[in-house]
């Protein structure tokens, strides 16, 4: 099993919008909706280039916009992470039977070690980051990374997604892919079973997307 964080077990964009308004009204801007929506599922570097292109600030540094962002969402996950519906149940169940497990994010390590306080430490067998790649989603390189230090075929693999950067670097790594959009719609492209919540989501239903669909008889 592979799971996205932001947006997928927590609802942790609303966090991610509020450091990001505060940062663009800090450098005399707002921050649009169009640009926010693109933010979605990428990588901080890229985040900040779209937030200093829609600001029309492209001089400044990413790294350290970068900076400003990482220190004011750790405060805020300290204090307002929350789950997404039935994703502390349906992680519970997948530990519980004892499948191999992966947490596959596009946030740094710093960020991830304080939302590991609230999704569970023991909860993963590998934790792959988003500045611990070379190359981070949409790239296929964390899905892949994630699937090689569990030491499952990654055609074996569920990837659980809610972005389309996130569905995208699922489906080029070849993972089966469980889309439940939050912010950001996801297109029903072939690859892609879409649930609207992980409400209700259990290993039945994991396990059915593994298994290859049905030939009708000949003739």
């Amino acid at each position: 099993m592979l799971f996205d964080m932001d947006g997928t077990l927590v609802d942790s964009e609303k966090l991610w919008d509020v450091a990001l308004y505060e940062l663009a009204a800090e450098y005399g801007g707002t921050l649009s909706e169009e640009a926010r929506l693109a933010m979605v599922g990428t990588s901080m570097p890229d985040s900040m280039e779209i937030l200093h292109a829609d600001l029309a600030q492209p001089w400044r540094d990413p790294a350290a916009s970068a900076a400003w962002i990482d220190d004011r969402i750790v405060e805020l996950f300290r204090t307002g992470l929350r789950w997404r519906p039935g994703a502390s149940d349906l992680l519970r169940a997948v530990r519980a039977a004892g499948l191999p497990t992966a947490l596959v994010t596009s946030s740094g390590r710093r960020l991830v070690e304080i939302a590991l306080d609230t999704l569970g430490r023991d909860s993963f067998d590998v934790v792959v980051c988003g500045d611990e790649v070379e190359a981070p989603k949409p790239h296929p390189e964390p899905y892949l990374t994630a699937a090689r230090l569990l030491g499952v075929p990654i055609g074996r693999c569920v990837a659980i997604e809610d972005s389309p950067t996130g569905v995208a670097s699922a489906l080029a790594a070849g993972a089966v892919v469980l889309a439940v959009p939050a912010e950001v719609p996801v297109e029903a492209v072939g690859g892609v079973h879409l649930r609207t919540t992980l409400d209700g989501v259990d290993l039945a239903v994991l396990a059915a997307l593994l298994r290859p669909p049905s030939v009708p008889p000949a003739g």
